[in-house]
C-alpha cells in the first residue's frame, strides 16, 4: 500500500508523541543532525566510504563524487524531515562535539510487518573500538524504552539485506 508523505507521517508517530532530542552515554551523544554538522558529517562519511559501501550496498551512497555542498543539501533535507516528523536522522558525536562518529536513521518501514526500520553506522576508524556494537545495544534499548513503535526492524543486523529485500 502506498501512502503520501503526509498520510505516512500521520501513521508513523502518534500526534502527542514528543520526539526525543538526544541521548548520551559515556561513549557518545546521539542528537538531531542539522546543517551545522555538514563539515564534520562529510568527514565522517568520506573517511568511511569503503565501510559504508560494503555495509550498505543497497543505499548506493555515498558516491565518490559527493561534495560538501551535496552533503549540506542532504543534511538540510533530513533536518526538514525531522521537523515534519516523517523520518529522523540523528548524528552520533563525541561528548565534546569534536567529531561525528556516525549516524542513526529512524524511518517508517518499507515492509508491511514493521512500523519502523532503523539503520545506523559508525565511522570506519571506530569499528576496532567496538563502538558499533555499543551503539546498536544503546539504540535498541532507547527505541524500546522511549519510542512508541510496536515492531522495529534493524535491516542488516536482525535480517540480512538479502532477506530484507525479499520481504513485503
Amino acid at each position: 500500500m502506498q501512502y503520501s508523505n503526509l498520510e505516512k507521517n500521520k501513521l508513523f508517530l502518534p500526534q502527542n508523541f514528543k520526539v526525543p532530542d538526544s541521548i548520551e552515554n559515556e561513549h557518545f551523544r546521539i542528537r538531531m543532525a542539522t546543517i551545522n554538522d555538514a563539515v564534520k558529517d562529510y568527514d565522517a562519511v568520506m573517511s568511511s566510504f569503503n565501510h559504508l559501501n560494503k555495509e550498505f550496498p543497497h543505499w548506493r551512497w555515498p558516491k565518490k563524487s559527493l561534495t560538501i555542498e551535496q552533503n549540506l543539501i542532504d543534511l538540510g533535507w533530513h533536518q526538514k524531515e525531522f521537523q515534519m516528523r516523517s523520518s529522523f536522522l540523528y548524528t552520533i558525536v563525541r561528548l565534546d562535539e569534536s567529531q561525528i562518529l556516525g549516524s542513526l536513521y529512524i524511518d517508517p518501514s518499507t515492509k508491511n510487518s514493521f512500523d519502523s526500520e532503523i539503520h545506523m553506522w559508525v565511522r570506519q576508524s571506530e569499528l576496532q573500538n567496538e563502538l558499533d556494537s555499543i551503539l546498536f545495544t544503546k539504540v535498541k534499548e532507547w527505541i524500546d524504552k522511549e519510542w512508541p513503535f510496536k515492531k522495529v526492524a534493524y535491516p542488516g543486523r536482525d535480517y540480512s539485506f538479502e532477506d530484507w529485500n525479499l520481504m513485503t
